[in-house]
C-alpha cells in the first residue's frame, strides 16, 4: 500500500516575517480585522519587530502594495485587509473582481503567499459580523492562515530539492 508523504504547515509564527496591507476605506471594519490579524500573529509567536503594517487608500490599491512588498524578499507571508460594501452601481463588482485578481497575481508572480482578507459584503451589518461579532474575526483567521502558509512555504522550498528535474515528483 502506498504511504503518501504529508506536508502541511504549522501554527508557530516564530522566526517568520509578515507584512499586512490594510485599506483605510471602511476603516471602521478594516481596523478591527487588522487587530484580529495582529492578535493571531502574536498568539502564534511572531515578534512585533517581524510584523509590518502598511496602509493604503482603498481595496483597489492592495494588490500593488502587496506586490511591492513581496518583491522585497523581506516577507514570508502577506495579509491583505480590506472591506468593500455593495452600493447602487457596478463599482462594487469592478473593485471586488480586480482586487482579488490583483492579489492572486501578486502571489503567483512572486511566490509569496498573500492571505485574502477582503470582505465583500452586501451590507454594513454583514461586515460587522465578520469583523468580530457573529462570524468571528476574519482578520484573526487570516493571521492563522498566514502563519500556516509561511510554515508550508518554507517546507515546500526545502522539499523541492528531493524531487527530480522532470517535475514528475519522483524522489532522487
Amino acid at each position: 500500500m502506498i504511504q503518501p508523504t504529508k506536508i502541511d504547515g504549522g501554527l508557530s509564527g516564530e522566526g517568520f516575517r509578515f507584512g499586512i496591507v490594510v485599506s483605510r476605506f471602511n476603516s471602521f471594519i478594516t481596523e478591527r480585522l487588522l487587530q484580529g490579524a495582529v492578535d493571531a500573529l502574536e498568539r502564534g509567536g511572531a515578534a512585533s519587530k517581524d510584523v509590518d503594517v502598511i496602509h493604503v487608500p482603498g481595496a483597489f490599491e492592495l494588490p500593488l502594495a502587496a506586490k511591492k512588498l513581496a518583491v522585497t524578499g523581506r516577507y514570508d507571508t502577506l495579509i491583505a485587509i480590506g472591506c468593500v460594501l455593495r452600493g447602487e452601481t457596478a463599482h462594487y463588482d469592478y473593485v471586488c473582481s480586480e482586487t482579488s485578481r490583483g492579489l492572486q497575481l501578486a502571489q503567483m508572480d512572486t511566490g509569496v503567499p498573500v492571505m485574502f482578507c477582503v470582505l465583500t459584503c452586501d451590507t454594513l451589518e454583514q461586515a460587522i459580523d465578520r469583523a468580530g461579532l457573529k462570524g468571528g474575526n476574519k482578520g484573526f483567521e487570516a493571521g492563522l492562515g498566514a502563519i500556516e502558509m509561511a510554515q508550508l512555504s518554507r517546507k515546500l522550498r526545502g522539499s523541492s530539492k528531493s524531487f527530480s528535474a522532470t517535475g514528475k515528483g519522483r524522489r532522487k
